[in-house]
């Protein structure tokens, strides 16, 4: 009886270890897939895809490219993605809605470089000398109360003209030259190297420097997930909160390797990724950070709850 318990234990044994060997990569390499819009504020994804360090880390991400930024709080839920790159606008609406998301990383930051990289670029024919001369113009917005559109509502108020008599649509990035070239809407609200690119194809101007007017030095993206999984991943977080720590490090330094992989992501010339800087990233998010937003959307009458920020970062 003991010999055959022992070969029992043994056999076992054996099966447990086989099984460890065989599911021990298969567990370690958890997967994740980012959803991002076509900009460099995912430099920091982008980069740790490209470099190796999310799998570095035991991660097995792919990064998606997401049209429209509103689209990302769906596509989480949806479990399209696990994790995605709202702006602060957007993941805030959603919140608000009651859905149930929560940042778990840091992505880009508002700062001097990148504020002057953001502009109302308006078509040929149009003349833009004041903020009053968008009134009754048709302006699109990469998602309307997405980060952009935002940032020019709260200026058009700085300025004392009324949102409401802007007439806002939604306008992808990809599309906004031929947009703009077809006359389809007056200007667009868009950043480098979207800016550089339609200015050297002689489709128009930049209208104004709202971003650089503003002056701001809030988050501009982070990546935020499901609450439900985060908390069920916690480990997993913290694998992606270090990946994209060490990743931000080589976006801010490296800005060669920064420039591939925005490139390669956004389907832009590496030549015209390589004349913009990409946006400063920043990995450490603070509930506080999201304080001036919060104040900036409910003047805007875009909140219809009082949100604590507390909750809206994972700890």
């Amino acid at each position: 009886m003991r010999e055959t318990l022992t070969g029992l234990a043994l056999g076992l044994g054996v099966g447990l270890g086989l099984f460890v060997a065989l599911t021990g990569p298969a567990l370690a390499q958890a997967k994740i897939q980012i959803g991002c819009t076509a900009t460099s504020d995912c430099a920091s994804a982008m980069v740790a895809v490209d470099e190796g360090i999310f799998k570095k880390h035991g991660l097995d991400v792919e990064m998606t490219p997401i049209a429209i930024n509103s689209n990302i709080p769906a596509a989480i839920l949806s479990n399209s993605i696990q994790v995605g790159g709202p702006t602060s606008t957007v993941f805030l609406q959603a919140v608000d809605g009651g859905l149930d998301l929560v940042a778990i990383a840091g992505a880009s930051v508002m700062n001097p470089t990148s504020n002057t990289a953001i502009a109302a670029f308006v078509r040929n024919g149009i003349t833009i000398n004041e903020p009053k001369d968008f009134v009754g113009k048709k302006v699109g917005a990469p998602g309307l109360n997405a980060f952009l559109h935002v940032l020019f509502v709260k200026w058009l108020v700085e300025k004392g003209v009324a949102p409401k008599s802007v007439n806002f649509v939604e306008v992808t990035f990809p599309t906004m030259a031929d947009i703009i070239k077809s006359g389809g809407v007056d200007a667009v609200l868009t950043a480098e190297p979207f800016v550089t690119r339609m200015t050297n194809a002689g489709i128009g101007s930049v209208g104004a420097r709202y971003g650089a007017e503003l002056g701001r030095t809030d988050p501009i993206i982070f990546y935020a997930a499901a609450r439900d999984w985060a908390e069920k991943n916690v480990a997993t977080v913290k694998k992606f909160r270090e990946a994209i720590a060490e990743a931000a490090a080589i976006v801010n330094s490296d800005r060669d390797k920064a420039s591939n992989s925005i490139a390669k992501f956004t389907k832009q010339p590496l030549e015209l990724v390589k004349a913009t800087p990409p946006n400063q990233s920043e990995p450490n998010l603070k509930p506080e950070n999201l304080a001036w937003w919060i104040d900036v959307m409910s003047s805007q009458k875009m909140l219809q709850s009082k949100l604590d920020t507390a909750k809206l970062v994972l700890n």
